[in-house]
């Protein structure tokens, strides 16, 4: 059944949800919210089937053509517009980020090239992604562990009424407790990202793939199903969004990055190893040697 899904499906749920933001110009509506919702989680839901689709479906390498890589672009404008949607109900978001997805959607259907680029040129993008992604997670991870702990510091001067240590004036608890949501929302963004173009990436490789139990693969999708988790609870679980508990959740995510990071460098993966590419190499040059170069050995 979800094999049938087409760039229709997912483009008639975004023209909906774009008409529904639209009313928000003329009236009121206390059902509004829910449907908006409904139509755009909907159209996501419909994207991502569709772009997993065309990737097992993929002779060559997966989603590396012009084509998929609008579709892509799209998928993350979408992504990132239901979660604005979901925390921040009152913007009327979609009235200028839907348009652009419907655009680069139309762009793709019927401009973009659909032939898959060369195999050098799909592994060099989506490794680069890949590792861009994952390196902007990680600094927004530790941006956020040093907003958790200066609203710690804070809460607990503030509490004892002691004054601010001389030439050191810190931000307001209400400006650092924002700093840590917004720190684990985009955290979390960018993590998914370096997980899901490191999925496609070890598709792209022909040879030396990551195995799919490799230990540091296995931590990094855990940190990041984390990092969803703890910004899924900021969104819809009020009270996760006042007091210590941003910061605390901040904190508790600096702690498994340390952890991921440890076992990137002390466990045996074969994240990031090169190792497979040198043996290979190294046989080309073996193999290149000239006849007079071989004589005499065995």
């Amino acid at each position: 059944m979800l094999s049938g899904v087409s760039v229709t499906c997912f483009t008639a749920s975004y023209l909906v949800a774009l008409s529904l933001e639209t009313t928000r110009l003329a009236f009121r509506s206390g059902t509004r919210g829910a449907l908006l919702l409904g139509f755009a989680g909907a159209g996501l839901f419909a994207h991502t089937v569709f772009l997993a689709n065309r990737m097992l479906a993929a002779s060559q390498a997966p989603l590396s053509s012009q084509q998929d890589w609008y579709l892509v672009l799209a998928w993350f404008l979408s992504a990132g517009y239901l979660y604005m949607t979901f925390a921040h109900r009152r913007l009327a978001l979609g009235v200028f980020v839907l348009p652009l997805v419907l655009t680069i959607v139309a762009a793709a259907v019927w401009r973009a090239d659909d032939t898959s680029f060369a195999k050098e040129t799909s592994v060099v993008f989506w490794g680069m992604l890949h590792g861009l992604s994952l390196m902007l997670g990680a600094l927004a991870i530790l941006a956020g562990f040093v907003f958790g702990v200066l609203y710690l510091i804070q809460a607990y001067r503030l509490k004892r009424m002691l004054p601010p240590p001389r030439g050191l004036e810190l931000p307001t608890l209400e400006w650092l407790q924002r700093r840590n949501r917004r720190s684990l929302a985009v955290s979390a963004i960018f993590m998914l990202v370096g997980v899901l173009s490191g999925i496609v990436l070890n598709e792209v490789l022909e040879t030396h793939r990551m195995p799919w139990h490799d230990p540091t693969g296995l931590a990094t999708v855990f940190l990041m199903l984390w990092l969803a988790a703890a910004t899924l609870l900021t969104v819809f679980y009020r009270p996760a969004r006042a007091g210590r508990r941003p910061a605390h959740l901040a904190i508790a995510s600096f702690g498994l990055l340390l952890i991921v990071l440890g076992v990137g460098l002390f466990a045996q993966t074969q994240h990031g190893s090169a190792g497979g590419d040198h043996d290979v190499v190294a046989s080309d040059h073996g193999s290149s040697r000239s006849p007079q170069a071989m004589e005499g050995q065995p």
